[in-house]
């Protein structure tokens, strides 16, 4: 007989990156008896991939820096998509939670006055971005963790979940596998908090960990839960192209934000065309579309991308500045960047779309369930800028965990109907029961979703290819239900976790092309060929997806505004028509 390792918490945190240490911390400092799930092990987050800063306007650069102008970039920049709630919060609440990082140990560099130094990034008004060098993300992760370990919060490392655990329409638990054992367990909460990030292992160039598997989107999707804007992916300007090893390595925006040019193989610093106002530091969306279409043109470097160069700033600057950049190339492509250019292309960076929340709690449509940080959607509207996904996390990762305390406080005492859980472990030892009958492959079939993602609905999209790429994405989903681990050994088991990440992947991918193929406009990280301009109906509508398996029920909503924020959105669309 099976044994299933039980426990009980108040608050369960599923993910362990910024945004989920944050949310555990608020949890526990409320008095509510927590737990974090960790995919991998406590630290191994993709938080650290946030290299550049966090934006916060802070003005200790720019001293009229102000909420305001932050929450006007922020809403220009999701070209006005965005959660106007969310946008006000993140840009009113981001300098308290700099600060009190600061108070908790992480060690940002100074200006002369010994404030925080600030720095440009793309589509920010004023220098913004406090940072550690190019290693702010490492940073952040290493004093939440610090934080989280002395704040009695129980940590589960190397824990995969499968299913999330309802009591008639409520969320009240996890059902999951530890990843050395191959043991089963089973948590019961009072409020569940989802902080599982994005999905990037979607696509096969990514700045991505191998653990963005879209894990926190299908199990909110198959509880119940509503997701938003899942159309509009991020694809980061500046990733490495070569070596081949490395490909989509995340090359940090602070390389551009500290002078960093670029470059096509003609010799011409392209962004003149694109963006002569801004440049190097336009919006993401807007970088990574002029690099494709140089190098499609016919004019990107020997290796398919284009030079990033920062050869014209002094070579000691660039490294204490840039280090982890410096190390990076010089180690991986034996390029030393104070002589010599980078190569760099588009790389799958982030998920703008995600889990519809209530902005203030983090609460979702369904009773007991929480979210934050990649895994939610609204914040960002179509495109995030640099530098605001640091701040995001931790405002609404703190928000999350009040949210859940409160629900945990109200309700009471729950448990875990033993049917779910008995239905959940059927369906997680199901993977390892695979026999000479089944060929299906767990690789080659990820490959294959890869290649049609890819193909379809990438930086750019048009009606052929997005119903192509769904035609055969329902196609590896259908595969995928029935699909087995390689091997039936229950410990240190990649393929039997791939078996689940697949589900998760293919779900999260018919999400994104089929609303790519509903909205029919450009807008931020969407670009549709046959639909090259921005619609006025869709500038004024979210799209909402709910349903159950591939049958999608996807809505167009109106994006909610606010009467006491739109003087401040009228002030930046003046300011946009008076430039143009």
């Amino acid at each position: 007989m099976t044994v299933i390792e039980k426990h009980d918490y108040d608050v369960v945190v599923i993910g362990s990156g910024g945004s989920g240490l944050r949310a555990a911390i608020a949890a526990a400092e409320a008095g509510a008896k927590t737990a974090v799930i960790c995919k991998s092990l406590l630290g191994k987050a993709h938080t650290v991939m946030a290299e550049g800063g966090m934006a916060a306007s802070l003005g200790n650069m720019v001293p009229e820096d102000n909420w305001r102008t932050h929450f006007q970039d922020t809403m220009f920049g999701g070209k006005y998509l965005n959660n106007w709630r969310m946008a006000e919060l993140h840009a009113k609440e981001v300098p308290d939670r700099a600060i009190e990082l600061e108070h908790w140990g992480a060690i940002f560099d100074r200006n002369d006055d010994r404030k925080m130094h600030q720095r440009a990034f793309g589509g920010h008004t004023h220098n913004r971005l406090v940072h550690i060098g190019d290693r702010t993300g490492l940073e952040l992760i290493r004093t939440l963790q610090d934080k989280t370990v002395h704040s009695n919060v129980d940590v589960f490392m190397e824990t995969t979940i499968t299913r999330l655990l309802k009591d008639g329409d409520r969320v009240v638990g996890a059902f999951g596998f530890k990843r050395p054992t191959g043991e089963y367990l089973s948590f019961s909460s009072k409020a569940l908090v989802l902080a599982t990030g994005g999905s990037g292992r979607i696509y096969k160039i990514t700045s991505n960990s191998q653990d963005c598997t879209g894990d926190g989107y299908a199990l909110a999707y198959h509880a119940g839960a509503q997701l938003v804007d899942m159309e509009f992916v991020q694809f980061h300007p500046t990733g490495m192209v070569f070596p081949p090893g490395v490909a989509g390595l995340l090359v940090t925006e602070a390389v551009r934000g500290e002078g960093g040019r670029l470059f096509n193989n003609n010799g011409e610093r392209f962004m003149e065309k694109y963006d002569p106002k801004r440049m190097e530091l336009s919006t993401r969306d807007v970088v990574a579309r002029s690099i494709y279409t140089e190098v499609k043109e016919g004019r990107g470097s020997e290796h398919g991308g284009a030079f990033l160069d920062v050869t014209h700033l002094d070579g000691d600057y660039v490294k204490t500045r840039l280090p982890s950049m410096y190390e990076q190339f010089k180690e991986l492509a034996g390029v030393d960047i104070t002589k010599e250019p980078m190569q760099v292309g588009p790389t799958c960076h982030y998920f703008m779309g995600g889990i519809k929340v209530d902005a203030d709690t983090g609460a979702t449509r369904v009773p007991g369930l929480f979210a934050t940080g990649e895994a939610t959607g609204g914040m960002n509207g179509s495109n995030r800028l640099g530098g605001n996904s640091l701040g995001d996390l931790l405002v609404f990762g703190r928000r999350a965990g009040l949210g859940a305390v409160e629900e945990a406080n109200r309700i009471g005492p729950v448990s875990v109907p033993d049917g779910a859980v008995e239905d959940a472990h059927a369906r997680a030892a199901e993977d390892l029961a695979g026999d000479e009958t089944n060929k299906e492959n767990p690789y080659a079939l990820h490959k294959e979703l890869q290649q049609a993602m890819g193909a379809g609905a990438g930086i750019f999209r048009d009606k052929e290819g997005l119903e192509t790429a769904i035609a055969e994405v329902e196609k590896i989903y259908e595969r995928a239900l029935n699909l087995r681990a390689p091997s039936s050994r229950p410990d240190y088991n990649p393929g039997w976790q791939l078996c689940q990440e697949l589900r998760n992947m293919t779900t999260v991918s018919l999400m994104i092309a089929k609303g790519a193929l509903l909205r029919e406009e450009s807008r931020g990280g969407h670009s549709r060929l046959d639909f090259p301009a921005y619609d006025d109906y869709w500038s004024e509508h979210n799209i909402l997806q709910d349903g159950v398996g591939p049958d999608l029920d996807l809505t167009p909503v109106p994006v909610v505004r606010k009467d006491d924020l739109a003087e401040l959105i009228d002030e930046r669309k003046q300011q946009e028509a008076a430039t143009k």
